[in-house]
């Protein structure tokens, strides 16, 4: 399985994206550049990378609407996970980025580590999180297009309503197989996210 280091980095740091109230627009629009189909998660990864073909470049940052001191601190995380995982003799273990495999093998990734962070869509249109049954919605902030069956969240969000923030879509049958012991359907509430 693909090890988490790299994005595990940015989860790390305050937002990454900048979103100034008197250029709102400019900067969802600069977002957008960088929106992956498959959620916020994969959104900010692509932000990262980018910002690391361009050499770090501050001004480039700036016309992205990029917190340059966040991807920094970042990059410094994801340097002292990499020197831990050398210490311990972890392999570091990555998809190419060219293979077709890349995207689909980090969301199983962060299936495995935040499991008990998903939220099921049911028929009603509104999200239920997976066991203790919170109505969710995703957050304005969410790149997602569609509303995925199954959604995997970094953060809950109480305001006027309960949202879900920084979502990545992710498949049930995920669920079951790298956390068997969370989605045992013996300990199950009966919901649609049961039924599914």
């Amino acid at each position: 399985m693909e090890l988490g280091w790299p994005y595990v980095a940015l989860l790390s740091v305050p937002q990454i994206f900048m979103r100034p109230p008197e250029a709102a627009k400019a900067a969802d629009a600069a977002k957008a550049k960088f929106a992956h189909v498959d959620g916020d998660h994969l959104t900010m990864l692509n932000a990262y990378h980018a910002y690391k073909q361009q050499g770090n470049a501050k001004d480039w940052c700036w016309e992205n609407f990029l917190n340059m001191r966040s991807l920094k601190s970042a990059d410094s995380v994801r340097a002292q996970l990499q020197r831990i995982l050398v210490r311990l003799q972890v392999p570091l273990v990555s998809t190419e980025f060219t293979s077709k495999n890349y995207y689909t093998n980090i969301r199983q990734a962060l299936t495995a580590g935040f499991f008990m962070q998903v939220a099921h869509l049911e028929r009603t249109g509104h999200y239920l999180t997976v066991k203790d049954n919170q109505v969710v919605s995703l957050h304005p902030s969410c790149v997602l297009d569609h509303k995925p069956e199954w959604a995997l969240y970094h953060e809950f969000v109480l305001t006027s309503k309960n949202y879900v923030r920084t979502v990545t879509t992710v498949r049930g049958e995920w669920l079951a197989e790298m956390a068997p012991h969370y989605y045992d359907l013996t300990n199950f509430p009966k919901c649609e996210a049961y039924r599914a």
